[in-house]
């Protein structure tokens, strides 16, 4: 008999440390106030407790109509904010972040890519129930004819299962369909499966425990699971997670002969959805509502540079916001009286004013040196990268005297220069050469300056 041991060993994985990873909600108490530094967030209290009261609003379903405006300095966290609210509206709520840029395309109407955002957050949590037997496989008898167009080979023709469970062992007869199923899933005794009686669908749910097989072997690939209890046909709940633009897609494709298979097996995909599909899906959803079968998750559409929006795009989502099916919009902007684009008129925040007044608009200010300085902590936490107090006060002077995305960035080239110099932690050293090695915006500006007169004009 061979014998197996276990090697110890680290599992090493691909990650990715992303901006905004450490966020996990907005940092509030049960009566939204603001703590300090809580759920990856530190700072922005007034803005962090306004968001909060939106979130209350939007959980009760009386954010329709409305829409939410961060406005403040680059830098001052209006994506945390964001991407906070959506944490805290719960793991089933749809995110979509965009920037007002991306509307614009050569192949497509810049309404359409609203659009297609839009329902992209609108979540739809389908209920069904449906009749499937189940059980372990305790006999299989497959009956075989000959080919049509060969006679020396043989096809399934039907399919005698004895399925067993805890409780019940019944015997079924089933038709070529399932047969060849149960053929290419390579389906025998011992393996727990599912059919749905109205589709004939089945599916291979592992190998029982209870089983002969399942005994057999102490080290075996197949996924175990234990014998179903109750009776062989029963009801099943199958909960299912779309978006409305999934559904959109779904019509579409089958109006146009592809079918729900065409979207894995690659059928044509179409630049635009009618209008009366979506109208047809808008129908579909709400009488899956109505009849207790569906719930409606409204998701976050968050446009960061919200300001390179022009005003048809603005129009376009002033209307969104009266519809029925509404989500969370949330728009970010730097700017502060600014030209509408596509017209000639200037306005507060480079939005049109009408949308100003249907919005709840949110303020977040600059950083003070304590905030930046816990926010480096955090991220040197979250990049697993080790740094002493000397080092992490040399980053906050930085950032206090540049910016705190600028100091962030530091964290990680110091972090390199430690690694590179054979040091465990990031040491004052690694921040001043880094600090030297690069430029900061005012820096960068200067140093331009500098050669202008040898520079190309444009």
């Amino acid at each position: 008999m061979a014998t197996i041991r276990e090697v110890p060993g680290k599992v090493s994985r691909f990650e990715r440390i992303g901006a905004h990873t450490h966020v996990k909600g907005l940092g509030l108490d049960e009566n939204l106030n603001a703590i300090k530094v809580k759920d990856g967030m530190v700072g922005q209290e007034k803005a962090r407790e306004a968001a909060g009261l939106v979130v209350k609003i939007i959980r009760e379903g009386k954010l329709s109509g409305k829409c939410i405006i961060l406005a403040g300095p680059p830098g001052t966290g209006k994506t945390a904010i964001a991407v906070g609210v959506s944490r805290e509206l719960g793991a089933n709520v749809p995110f979509i972040q965009m920037s007002g840029s991306e509307i614009y395309s050569s192949e497509r109407k810049k309404t359409e890519v609203l659009i297609e955002a839009i329902r992209k957050c609108i979540g739809v949590e389908v209920h069904e129930m449906r009749k499937v037997y189940e059980g372990e496989v305790t006999n299989v008898d497959i009956v075989t004819a000959p080919h049509p167009y060969n006679p020396y080979q043989k096809v399934p023709e039907s399919i005698r299962l004895t399925l067993k469970t805890t409780k019940q062992e019944k015997t079924i007869e089933a038709g070529e369909t399932i047969a060849q199923q149960i053929i290419q899933q390579n389906i025998s005794e011992g393996n727990v499966v599912q059919i749905d009686a109205e589709t004939g669908r089945v599916v291979n749910l592992g190998l029982s425990l209870e089983s002969a097989k399942g005994k057999k072997y102490d080290v075996d690939t197949r996924l175990k699971v234990p014998r179903p209890d109750g009776e062989v046909l029963k009801e099943r709940e199958f909960v299912y997670m779309l978006t409305v633009a999934d559904i959109d897609e779904l019509n579409a494709r089958s109006r146009a002969g592809g079918g729900f298979l065409s979207m894995f097996f690659g059928a044509t995909e179409t630049k635009e959805i009618d209008t009366e599909i979506r109208s047809a899906v808008d129908e579909q959803v709400k009488k899956l509502v109505d009849e207790g079968k569906g719930f409606i998750h409204p998701g976050v559409l968050f446009i960061d540079d919200s300001h390179l929006l022009d005003l048809e795009a603005f129009s376009f989502l002033g209307r969104a916001m009266e519809s029925e099916l509404v989500l969370i919009i949330i728009l970010a902007t730097n700017r502060g009286v600014a030209r509408i684009r596509g017209t000639d008129v200037k306005s507060p925040l480079g939005f049109p004013l009408d949308l100003i007044d249907r919005a709840v608009i949110i303020a977040t200010h600059e950083y003070d040196q304590e905030s930046i300085k816990e926010i480096l902590r955090i991220r040197s936490e979250e990049e697993k990268v080790q740094i002493n107090k000397e080092a992490l006060e040399k980053l906050t002077e930085v950032g206090t005297k540049s910016s705190l995305r600028y100091s962030v960035q530091l964290l990680s080239l110091a972090a390199q220069n430690a690694k590179a110099m054979k040091r465990e932690k990031v040491d004052v050293e690694d921040v001043e050469r880094v600090d030297k090695l690069f430029m900061d915006v005012g820096e960068a500006a200067e140093h331009l300056k500098k050669y202008e007169e040898k520079m190309m004009l444009h």
